[in-house]
């Protein structure tokens, strides 16, 4: 069978995407409409964020009417960080306001142009993300794997293109779909980097190290709490991207000093690029005061918007008193998983961060679709321990039901009146048992491949044996 390339694929999935976003908006703003502008162009964010993407779409971080306001005082000479606009983003995305602007008022084909415009300037994230997984898949993939699977680079941009969670976030136009696109072009150029230690020469480009380490800067700059995902990449830098599950073991270097001071380097080099985009920040607005509207919003949750995640309803319900003590505990939790899964997956990096990525979609204080979208996406780079899985189809079915009864059941507080919040967080608990399922579920895998290959003979004596050793690991 002849699959599409990706380069096609790409292509197929953003125009179908784009006719659907003029679709939708035409639908919304018809163009005999006197009220037909540029502004009508948010009629589709209004839409989505008050329908399927309600309370899911976007954060309060990522929120695309809190980027516009932000830009509008900016543009003014006023601060939006001191003007109560609420939780604003970090300082780099008023570069937005140097791109050029079309006239709000004209022609039609103006306002189509200007409609277009913003349509391609929030699906091409998704885009280069798309290309980027299909850069990793290339880079962890054997040449035997390559030859066999070339419907990979044709599956991976089709899932995470066509994905709903991600097409809502970017017709929401929320700037998570930004942030996906960072973090994987990190990933991407972390498995083609140029590394003393790397398995694989033909990979081998000296400046993807330092390109890696700079989006890692600007994804941790945007939101702090990425920073549980520097370790594994880390590991992948001065590791291999290929797939070693089947043979685990130490980390792939030898002499502890150079692992040492390799790692310090590397650290070294992504504390340099992350300073420099503080100073940035800092000399476009003027003060430091924009760190606690945006790294401190993902520490100390001052926003009480509900959310697919799993902190809004329990700090709403919580004396004032012990707030400070449960900011710590929902931060360390997050921290915590980082070295258990690293050592367990040194020989694995790549796939330490696949389980990291999960983590963080499920535990984190603002969560959006578009970080569930991520992490269903990636799946698709991992097809070796599919038959290693011991619940997918539950985990789906979970999975499925969260999300049909999230705007179900946001709809029935918010609009209808008819339900409450305990509707939406019981929802939101099937969500995070769903995004759980599938953490535990990597695990098994990444964890019962190698057990499988290396004790099969063992394995097959007794059948209780095996439960008990599989149990042990």
């Amino acid at each position: 069978m002849h699959w599409l390339s990706c380069r096609e694929t790409i292509t197929l999935c953003i125009v179908l995407r784009v006719l659907f976003a003029l679709g939708l908006d035409f639908y919304l703003s018809p163009p005999t409409s006197y009220a037909y502008s540029v502004d009508n162009g948010d009629k589709v964010v209004e839409f989505i964020n008050n329908g399927p993407g309600l309370l899911s779409a976007s954060s309060p971080l990522t929120l695309y009417a809190n980027l516009k306001e932000s830009l509008w005082l900016y543009q003014r000479g006023m601060d939006p960080y001191g003007s109560g606009i609420g939780q604003v983003g970090s300082p780099l995305y008023l570069a937005f306001s140097f791109f050029p602007t079309i006239a709000e008022s004209g022609p039609s084909k103006t306002q189509l142009l200007s409609k277009l415009f913003g349509i391609f300037l929030w699906t091409a994230p998704d885009a280069f993300s798309a290309w980027f997984l299909v850069r990793i898949w290339k880079a962890r993939a054997s040449t035997s794997t390559k030859s066999s699977s070339s419907s990979i680079t044709f599956v991976l941009p089709l899932i995470y293109l066509l994905s709903p969670y991600v097409i809502l976030s970017s017709l929401a136009r929320s700037t998570s779909v930004w942030e996906n696109a960072i973090l994987l072009g990190a990933i991407a150029w972390a498995c083609e980097s140029e590394s003393e230690f790397k398995t694989k020469p033909e990979l081998n480009n000296s400046n993807s190290k330092s390109k890696s380490l700079l989006f890692l800067a600007l994804r941790v700059h945007l939101s702090l709490d990425a920073l549980i995902l520097l370790p594994p990449l880390i590991l992948l830098l001065l590791g291999s991207p290929e797939s070693r599950l089947t043979e685990p073991g130490p980390f792939g270097l030898y002499l502890r000093s150079t692992i040492l001071r390799a790692a310090l380097n590397v650290l070294f080099e992504f504390m340099v690029y992350w300073t420099a985009l503080a100073l940035i920040s800092t000399l476009i607005v003027g003060h430091w005061r924009w760190m606690s509207t945006t790294w401190g919003t993902s520490l100390s949750l001052p926003s009480m918007t509900p959310n697919p995640g799993l902190w809004w309803y329990f700090f709403t319900e919580m004396f004032d008193h012990f707030r400070p003590f449960f900011l710590v505990v929902f931060n360390v939790h997050l921290l915590m998983y980082v070295a258990p899964i690293c050592i367990k997956f040194q020989h694995d990096p790549l796939y330490a961060l696949f389980i990291l990525v999960g983590i963080l979609a499920t535990f984190k204080s603002y969560p959006t679709l578009s970080d569930h979208g991520l992490f269903i996406a990636f799946w698709g780079i991992f097809p070796e321990v599919y038959p290693y899985l011991r619940h997918p189809f539950p985990t789906t079915l979970v999975l499925i039901h969260s999300a049909l009864l999230q705007p179900l059941f946001a709809h029935l507080w918010l609009s209808h009146g008819t339900g409450n919040a305990n509707f939406y967080y019981a929802s939101t608990l099937v969500g995070a048992c769903a995004g759980g399922m599938a953490i535990v579920d990597a695990v098994w895998a990444g964890l019962r491949i190698a057990l499988e290959k290396h004790g099969k003979g063992e394995l097959k004596l007794v059948e209780g044996e095996e439960r008990e050793i599989v149990t042990q690991q």
